[in-house]
């Protein structure tokens, strides 16, 4: 058994580990590794629910995968208060660590430390831009803002969308702010896209689309970058300008959000929300420790499909993310019992 001490922190989880694949091969690395010892995880922060339910997994999968888990660890959005988390487990004599970056350039003195005492590291959620990684447990984000401006496409042919962006200084915000604008500008060009950096925060949320609407009374769809933080005081601030009407109603403002959690699922059965991008907040607890507990064994591992439906691809040199499905919602397929939201 291996013992885990999990940070929670919500909004970028990084798991970094090695593991093997049904048609992937992984090898044990010279000297043969160390299979046992602690290991420590953490969460970037817990007032989002899709974080929460991330953290409520993380025990049940650590069970499943013959890992024991310590108490969680929350960075609180604070990247600086990741690093010294990360430290005091290192210090602490971990063998593994599951991290959740929430600043992908910050994470990588991190990763240094880590790498210096000879530790592995699953990432989560957020690929970090450099360092040392045995994995990357991610979707594809850059498909979320491609898939949510879809969504937003076919109802609307032209005139003006908001999307709420995530934190920038994380390549999960960076990646959806970009493909949401390129997919726009290359398969709907009469419409304008404008944009609000809420930094993945409710406050900056509701403050930026309260002023946009001001300005904006016209808008006609609004992209969500994250429904956990975002969807509350999205209608809060629809709500407030008179502005928030039913799925079918001619004035409906189309709204389209990231995540998957139940509240969504239960805004798409009362005709609030349109779709989400189901972010699976199982799977990355799951495969996060899956890959960290191969990666303690040694194994390490290469490009290719997975024994999980999934892909592993090399995002940047020498960094291997296994990315995993993330299918949109709507009201066709709500009530899919295979969607994580409707199985917490």
């Amino acid at each position: 058994m291996i013992q885990v001490a999990v940070t929670a922190t919500v909004c970028g989880l990084v798991l970094a580990a090695c593991g093997s694949t049904k048609d992937n091969a992984s090898a044990p690395a010279a000297g043969g590794g160390n299979a046992g010892g602690k290991v420590g995880a953490t969460l970037p922060l817990l007032t989002s629910p899709f974080w929460q339910a991330y953290n409520n997994y993380v025990p049940k999968m650590a069970t499943e995968e013959g890992v024991d888990v310590l108490p969680t660890v929350n960075a609180d959005s604070d990247p600086a208060k990741l690093i010294t988390d990360i430290g005091t487990f290192l210090n602490q004599g971990v063998k593994g660590l599951v991290v959740t970056p929430l600043d992908s350039a910050a994470i990588v003195a991190g990763l240094k430390q880590a790498e210096n005492k000879g530790v592995p590291v699953v990432a989560v959620d957020v690929a970090p831009e450099s360092g040392k990684v045995a994995m990357v447990v991610r979707a594809d984000n850059k498909a979320y803002g491609t898939k949510a401006c879809e969504a937003i496409g076919e109802k609307v042919k032209s005139g003006k969308v908001v999307q709420i962006m995530g934190d920038l200084a994380s390549v999960n915000g960076r990646d959806r702010s970009e493909a949401f604008r390129d997919c726009m500008k290359s398969k709907y060009p009469g419409i304008q896209v404008l944009e609000i950096p809420a930094e993945w925060k409710a406050d900056k949320a509701s403050s930026g689309l309260d002023s946009m609407l001001t300005a904006n009374p016209d808008i006609k769809g609004v992209y969500m970058q994250a429904g956990g933080v975002y969807l509350a005081p999205t209608e809060q601030a629809l709500k407030r300008k008179n502005l928030f009407f039913p799925v079918g109603d001619p004035k409906h403002i189309v709204l389209v959000s990231n995540d998957g959690i139940p509240q969504e699922l239960a805004a798409i059965r009362a005709g609030e929300l349109d779709a989400t991008v189901s972010q699976p907040a199982d799977a990355y607890a799951k495969y996060g420790l899956y890959w960290l507990k191969k990666a303690m064994a040694g194994e390490t591992f290469k490009p290719g499909p997975t024994d999980h439906d999934s892909t592993i691809v090399e995002i940047s040199p020498g960094i291997l993310e296994d990315q995993l499905p993330a299918p949109v919602i709507t009201k066709a397929n709500v009530d899919d019992k295979a969607l994580w939201g409707n199985n917490l």
